[in-house]
């Protein structure tokens, strides 16, 4: 699954939309104390609410909102597991049968039962439904649109939701015209933060790809292992911060510990434009080739493809290891860089990280930061030195 693959899943996701169907929805209800389901209910989702329909069409578009690798992860099903959880979605995804897939999903809740204890009473919900994709762009000049070929792709979606205790509160009566203190003892399903989840089938090429499955992490770089490996049974997956932290490593073993700015910022231009010019389906990924000839081209001395071969095997003990490029990048027009120093923190951008230096100043080290305009302070237009 690629990002407008994504990106247009995720879109589908409001009322009156024409694009997708939403046939059944299980809301499952678990007990923090003896983590046993407390409660179930299944129904069609068309005979919900609206306002309720508004509450879950959120909850199912924040789950999938984020960026690959980082908070969602195409995973690949392990290939030898007991009682493997892509038959059992599988399954379930072909069945016409309600009861079975009521059935099925129950299954699904207890294997996350399973050597889990919940610190929160949860919420598990279940929706199955089916989007559509235009085979082809609209044509503003034929008379046909795209809409009228469309693939067909039928899903099952899970929200892994916390509850809490909502707050006692004194409230004003009205019509009695006296204060009163109010005691709420409903909890609250936070439908707004969602813990984590997943969408299955995973897409490639507009086509359902039944062998992977979406997980839905609830915070940036926070997998949950025991989620992925005992309950979907699929391969644990790299984060985006541990390919950078790698990445590093790599760098730091071919050209030290110290690096000047405008170095690191012809690295990251050198990354960037990879993943600019890159004409594939599939995002680009870096091998210790690449590794070396973007250092030969962003300056570094002494370089060798042996040399960052060797490195490969030191940091990842695998050689033919390959970096995902959009992975090892912070994002390249945002002020994604930190600089941290003990006067202040310095926010900035990986391309205009070229205008920061490091300098020795009167025996001290300072940050120099070239600018085009006048610093203005708490109103204050801070005056210039000539140094």
């Amino acid at each position: 699954m690629i990002k407008k693959e994504l990106a247009h899943i995720r879109k589908q996701f409001k009322l009156d939309n024409d694009l997708l169907n939403l046939f059944e929805i299980l809301n499952v209800y678990i007990m923090k104390e003896s983590n046993e389901i407390y409660h179930y209910e299944r129904q069609p989702f068309a005979l919900l609410d609206r306002e309720k329909q508004e509450l879950y069409m959120s909850n199912f578009k924040k789950l999938l909102t984020g960026e690959l690798d980082q908070k969602l992860f195409e995973l690949k099903f392990m290939d030898e597991a007991e009682d493997p959880s892509q038959v059992l979605l599988h399954q379930a995804l072909v069945t016409g049968d309600s009861e079975e897939w009521h059935d099925l999903m129950i299954l699904m809740v207890e294997k996350m039962l399973a050597d889990t204890k919940y610190e929160r009473d949860t919420v598990i919900t279940f929706v199955r439904g089916q989007y559509f994709r235009p085979t082809k762009e609209r044509n503003e000049e034929a008379e046909e649109s795209g809409k009228d070929e469309l693939f067909v792709n039928p899903f099952i979606l899970c929200s892994v939701n916390s509850t809490e205790q909502q707050r006692n509160t004194l409230m004003f009566d009205y019509v009695e015209r006296e204060f009163k203190y109010n005691v709420f003892v409903d909890p609250i399903i936070k439908l707004n933060a969602p813990e984590q989840g997943f969408f299955f089938p995973s897409v490639t090429d507009n086509y359902s790809d039944v062998n992977r499955i979406m997980y839905c992490a609830g915070k940036s770089n926070e997998p949950n292992p025991h989620f992925i490996e005992q309950v979907l049974n699929a391969e644990k997956s790299v984060t985006a911060q541990e390919e950078r932290a790698i990445f590093e490593e790599i760098v730091k073993e071919v050209a030290g510990d110290q690096l000047d700015a405008a170095t690191i910022a012809h690295v990251y231009e050198e990354i960037h434009q990879i993943i600019e010019t890159n004409e594939e389906e599939e995002p680009p990924k870096l091998d210790y080739k690449d590794v070396a000839h973007l250092l030969t081209a962003s300056g570094v001395d002494n370089v060798t493809a042996e040399k960052v071969e060797r490195a490969f095997e030191t940091v990842v003990d695998d050689k033919n290891y390959e970096l995902k490029a959009s992975s090892v990048i912070p994002k390249f027009t945002s002020k994604s860089i930190k600089i941290d120093t003990k006067v202040a923190t310095i926010s900035v951008s990986p391309q205009d990280l070229k205008y920061v230096k490091q300098v020795n100043y009167r025996g001290k080290r300072c940050i120099l930061i070239e600018v085009d305009e006048d610093a203005v302070i708490e109103g204050f237009t801070l005056s210039t030195e000539t140094l």
